[in-house]
């Protein structure tokens, strides 16, 4: 049998997100194996913000991701030391984390609406064929 020791849940909060996580749960505990959480904040662009500071909107979005973050953790039983904010380009960030913490399977939630990223999703596609471990998507379905 397959078993996996570290598993990266990256997580984008959007709808589907419970659904994903307690799907990540239940194999990190089938497995044994740990679990960490992964939100992504991209950067903001340097432009359009004459009144307000990119920099200033980017710690409220941390500050705000940091809350969702704590509240997902809290229901899927994942400490606060395996949660993790991180700033920058969605696709390499979850790849980076992904090698840094030795995790040997992402799971990562499957939006795909058009396309050939109907078949994924563009950030699921693009760590599907960047990452250096094992991926999981799990197919969000829409809701109608």
């Amino acid at each position: 049998m397959i078993k996996y020791n570290h598993i990266l849940l990256a997580t984008d909060f959007s709808e589907g997100t419970e659904y994903v996580a307690a799907k990540a749960r239940e194999l990190a505990t089938q497995m044994d194996a740990k679990l960490t959480l992964l939100h992504v904040v991209e950067p903001l662009p340097g432009y359009g913000y004459a009144f307000i500071g990119s920099a200033e909107i980017e710690t409220h979005i941390v500050e705000e991701a940091k809350k969702r973050i704590m509240r997902l953790g809290e229901k899927i039983a994942v400490d606060d030391q395996d949660q993790r904010i991180e700033l920058g380009p969605t696709k390499i960030e979850i790849t980076k984390v992904a090698k840094e913490i030795n995790a040997d399977l992402i799971v990562i939630g499957s939006h795909g609406r058009h396309g050939f990223a109907r078949l994924l999703g563009s950030t699921a596609n693009a760590v599907v064929h960047n990452a250096k471990c094992d991926v999981l998507t799990v197919r969000i379905k829409e809701q109608k």
